[in-house]
């Protein structure tokens, strides 16, 4: 059988190649095969495998020149040039992979890359450290290749993936870390890392620990966020995307909802129709509310059947690529409105289509949400469920104790260390999500009891004004009820 190699794959064969002993059939040579080659599907070559899609392994996906889809090489080593100029002199980046996190002892959770170390490297898989400063730009310390683990995990990227796949100015075995890293962290004159993702292969070095004695450690989010907060168009395209696969799950979700009228079905049919168009996972556990179920606003049962006459609030996101979505209706299977349901529904759909006025460039999302406030509190008042009482906001956030949006990118709420009351840019994507979540046992009037209703939509802020990336999907009472009739 004919074996056939990248040209820089059998330079690193030839180097050693003196390992190779006749009639051992490859054996001795199974640790750099592992780390540099993968049988392809057609059975008839092999060809190098980082253990994520790339543009040889998954063409369909990966364009070339990109490391992950959408996002070019020269994209990637831009990212991490603009996360240096935010940062002094003589700094030093330390990024860690996500941990793989076990639901029982041999069973692993799906695993989900930090969105920091992700954006910055474009690995896809856990086990690495990156470093990153001005001097040697980026070192990346790669998982060792196992075959004996890989006989169960797959492959994973090691240092040939980590110059070949992501770019990296330098790479090394996380074996080296011990030896390599301390001189790295004593020679620079600040150190930045993400608290929250600390890995005990670094936090434990003496040189770690002398530098954070000596106040030279400090959080890296601020800056990565900072970076992270505007997309480039490559990720707005992937915004739109991963919008667009959610909005069209949802429609169909809806049209299901009559029929079958179960959050367990609705739930699962979200999470089928948006990988079948392509996404990797649910952005979050599928919010499913019926009836005051709806009031719950991070309900995730999901268990209940749907009666007649309720409303059911589905809020739902998935993730392509690493670019997530976030989108909530609320809205009757049975296909008709109750007066009561209609009149709080049409206050939250006033708030969002004079919320959406608001976005653009210059406005906040702190002085968005105070706008909502207004307009929520005068309707709650007008429909008696709001009384004029001494502690009038207290009343209003047993009402509606959620902000009006959020920052939306790799992350649900996308780089949250940048403050609400940042004027918006062309370029940023957050969420307008208005809202009211009366419980059963509320003491408003009675025909209000028991109802949740939220809409929430994705914006993308533009030069002009903002685009709303989930338009798709109706929010119009006559339009929802067309619908479903």
């Amino acid at each position: 059988m004919a074996i056939t190699l990248r040209r820089d794959a059998i330079k690193v064969l030839m180097n050693q190649i003196k390992y190779y002993v006749a009639g051992e059939r490859f054996q001795s040579l199974g640790p750099v095969l592992h780390d540099t080659l993968s049988y392809s599907s057609n059975a008839t070559q092999y060809i190098f495998d980082a253990g994520q899609p790339t543009a040889e392994t998954h063409p369909q996906v990966v364009a070339a020149g990109e490391i992950t889809p959408g996002i070019t090489e020269q994209e990637f080593i831009r990212r991490r040039k603009k996360l240096l100029e935010l940062l002094p002199e003589k700094s030093l980046i330390i990024m860690t992979s996500a941990p793989v996190k076990m639901m029982t002892d041999v069973v692993p959770y799906p695993f989900r890359q930090d969105a920091d170390y992700l954006y910055f490297t474009g690995c896809q898989q856990p086990g690495g450290i990156a470093v990153l400063n001005h001097e040697f730009g980026l070192s990346m310390f790669m998982p060792d290749s196992k075959p004996e683990e890989e006989i169960w995990t797959g492959q994973v990227a090691g240092t040939y993936a980590a110059l070949n796949t992501f770019k990296a100015d330098q790479t090394f075995s996380i074996s080296k870390v011990n030896e390599l890293l301390p001189d790295m962290i004593r020679k620079a004159h600040r150190l930045y890392h993400n608290h929250s993702m600390a890995s005990s292969r670094y936090v434990d070095l003496p040189a770690f620990k002398n530098a954070l004695s000596e106040s030279k450690v400090h959080d890296l989010c601020r800056y990565t966020h900072e970076a992270r907060w505007i997309k480039s168009q490559s990720e707005i395209n992937m915004m739109r995307l991963s919008a667009a696969v959610t909005s069209q799950a949802l429609l169909q979700t809806m049209l299901v909802s009559k029929a079958h009228p179960h959050e367990h079905i609705l739930a699962a049919t979200m999470e089928y129709e948006c990988k079948i168009r392509g996404a990797q996972r649910m952005a979050f556990h599928p919010v499913v509310g019926g009836g005051a179920n709806g009031s719950v606003i991070h309900y995730s049962r999901n268990d209940q059947q749907i009666k007649e006459g309720e409303m059911v609030l589905m809020d739902v996101g998935c993730e392509i690529y690493g670019y997530v979505s976030d989108l909530t209706r609320t809205w009757p299977p049975c296909g008709s409105f109750s007066p009561a349901q209609q009149d709080l529904y049409e206050l939250i759909l006033e708030t969002s289509n004079e919320c959406l006025k608001l976005c653009k460039p210059g406005a906040s999302l702190h002085q968005i949400h105070t706008h909502s406030v207004q307009i929520l509190s005068k309707g709650f008042k007008e429909l008696g469920i709001l009384k004029n009482t001494m502690n009038l906001s207290h009343s209003y956030r047993n009402l509606n104790p959620t902000s009006i949006g959020h920052y939306l990118g790799m992350d649900v709420h996308d780089c949250s260390s940048v403050s609400g009351d940042r004027p918006l840019q062309p370029g940023v994507v957050i969420t307008i999500e208005p809202g009211v979540y009366i419980p059963a046992n509320s003491s408003v009037p009675e025909r209000f009891r028991g109802i949740g209703i939220r809409i929430e939509d994705e914006v993308l802020i533009t030069d002009s004004g903002h685009e709303v990336l989930t338009a798709s999907v109706p929010k119009e009472i006559k339009h929802i009820q067309s619908l479903l009739r």
